[in-house]
């Protein structure tokens, strides 16, 4: 089992849902959301970098990855897509996954994945350091230990420039 910090990343601003024709599973980013992951890949770089086996592991929804496509070529990797972090996912396959990852590792999810999977860690003995932020582009920091999710914390979106 891995150690050490990862990154779960709510999917950035998408074009919404109501007014989007074609199937979800390829609805973009909006303009907002592109902007928002470009942000993102700048402050996640650094700590991901260090880390020469992190990976980034993306829901297979094309707005998870696009959130993840800046990150990745900062980094010059590939990023990864797993069913464990798609919408209507499998729980326990989302906690194999972050009990797993090498450290420094980046996932991207969705809405109704990240909150229930914050609450397992929780029900875990996971420590929730701040307030959840559940909004696009938001952050959680996990820090793990024996493999365990020991503490969590959450930023929230980047600031619009």
């Amino acid at each position: 089992m891995s150690d050490g910090a990862l990154y779960l990343v709510r999917h950035a601003k998408a074009g919404d849902r109501s007014s989007w024709g074609g199937d979800d599973l390829v609805r973009p980013l909006s303009k907002k959301g592109r902007a928002q992951a470009a942000r993102l890949a700048v402050r996640l770089e650094p700590l991901v970098s260090p880390h020469r086996t992190a990976r980034l592991i993306s829901s297979p929804y094309t707005r998870c990855w696009q959130t993840l496509e800046p990150l990745a070529g900062l980094l010059d990797r590939p990023i990864v897509g797993d069913d464990a972090l798609a919408e209507g996912y499998d729980r326990d396959g989302a906690l194999m996954l972050i009990a797993g990852v090498p450290a420094g590792s980046v996932l991207c999810s969705h809405g109704d994945v990240i909150p229930d999977v914050m609450a397992a860690l929780e029900r875990r003995g996971a420590l929730i350091v701040d307030e959840p932020d559940w909004r696009k582009a938001s952050c959680w920091v996990l820090e793990r230990r024996d493999g365990d999710v020991v503490r969590a914390t959450c930023w929230p979106p980047p600031a619009d420039d």
